[in-house]
Formats: structure tokens, C-alpha cells, sequence
């Protein structure tokens, strides 16, 4: 595992962290799968799965046996962040504005009380 991966996993839950080592070595697995390889909740697992999406960890893919279905995998090293530069919502809690310079800003709406 590479440094900048490393830097992406540390600041996450000790379950993310279980579900990635998972699923690197192992490969590809379903939610359920991943809940009896772990034995995490299939809840835990979700959140866990959305936390490594959220970082650009880990892919989401169609099942190709159950359209219904995602499957998850890590995201190959060259799509990855390099867990440098600014901050992303992900891990500020903040969205991150558009620097377009012809962007309109935001406008208030003032609300008279009676």
C-alpha cells in the first residue's frame, strides 16, 4: 500500500479501514458478501463503503449477475487522490465552491416579520 493511500485510510473508522483491506485483498464483493467476510453489519458496511467512495478509495460497480445489486472493489492507483491539495467536502463537512469568476453570488432573501 502506498503513502498516499495511507493518508486517505487514516483519518477514517477502524470499519472502513477492515471493508478496504478487504476488498484489496480479496477483490470484488456485494454488500452482503462483504458483511460475512468482515462480519460487520450490513449497516456498518454501507456506511463503511460510503466513507471509502466519499475519499476515492473504492469504486461502485453493477453486479453483473443482479442489476440490482452494486458491488464494490478498490479504485485502480492511477484514479486514486493522492491525499494532497485541498480539502473536499468529504472531509471538511463543507461543500466546495466553484471558483468561476463569472459565477453569480449567492443571493439573500430578506423575510419581514409582522
Amino acid at each position: 500500500m502506498d503513502e498516499g493511500t495511507r493518508e486517505l485510510l487514516a483519518p477514517l473508522p477502524p470499519s472502513a479501514k477492515l471493508v478496504y483491506y478487504v476488498l484489496d485483498e480479496e477483490g470484488r464483493f456485494d454488500q452482503t458478501g462483504l458483511a460475512d467476510e468482515t462480519r460487520l453489519s450490513t449497516r456498518t458496511v454501507r456506511f463503511a463503503v460510503e466513507k471509502l467512495t466519499d475519499v476515492g478509495l473504492v469504486e461502485e460497480g453493477l453486479c453483473p449477475r443482479d442489476a440490482r445489486r452494486s458491488v464494490y472493489a478498490t479504485a485502480s492507483e492511477s484514479e486514486r487522490p493522492t491525499g494532497s491539495g485541498t480539502a473536499s467536502e468529504a472531509e471538511t463537512g463543507e461543500p466546495e465552491t466553484a471558483s468561476d469568476p463569472e459565477a453569480e453570488p449567492p443571493t439573500a432573501t430578506a423575510v419581514a416579520e409582522d
